[in-house]
């Protein structure tokens, strides 16, 4: 009996999908398999990367123009829950000022992305972070291009 591996594959990555419908919601799902925003910016005005308790590296990159995150990318190693939290975060802070921005919080990331489960409720927390470490990092560089 002969193997079609495309075959074998593709039932594989129909039982993955189905699995995920189980513990996660459609959004976590779409951000994760059609991320938005992933890949490094170039000349970014700031960026953070951590890496976290779970060895995830989280990675995100602001442009900064007219006091407002004009334009945002990420990058991770890590699950597909990292993907979903980096992806939807550079979505949800486009056009926001600095102050905006940082007052998002891991639980506002979970409402958009319509919760996670308890075990991935650290990507959320990781990916906020990285953004206020992003922020940090540009405020440094500003704070140095003044004096």
């Amino acid at each position: 009996m002969s193997v079609d591996i495309d075959e074998l594959a593709k039932r594989l990555e129909t039982q993955v999908l189905e699995d995920a419908k189980e513990a996660f919601s459609e959004t976590v799902i779409e951000y994760a398999y059609n991320p938005r925003n992933m890949g490094e910016i170039s000349d970014a005005d700031g960026v953070g990367k951590i890496t976290g308790t779970c060895g995830d590296t989280v990675q995100i990159q602001i442009r900064v123009e007219n006091g407002r995150i004009s334009e945002s990318g990420f990058i991770t190693d890590g699950c597909g829950t990292s993907i979903a939290c980096g992806s939807m975060l550079t979505e949800m802070i486009t056009d926001k000022t600095i102050e905006e921005a940082l007052m998002i919080t891991s639980d506002d990331l979970l409402r958009s992305l319509g919760g996670l489960p308890d075990e991935y409720v650290h990507c959320s927390v990781l990916a906020v972070n990285v953004l206020r470490e992003a922020i940090a990092d540009y405020r440094e560089l500003r704070s140095n291009k003044q004096t």
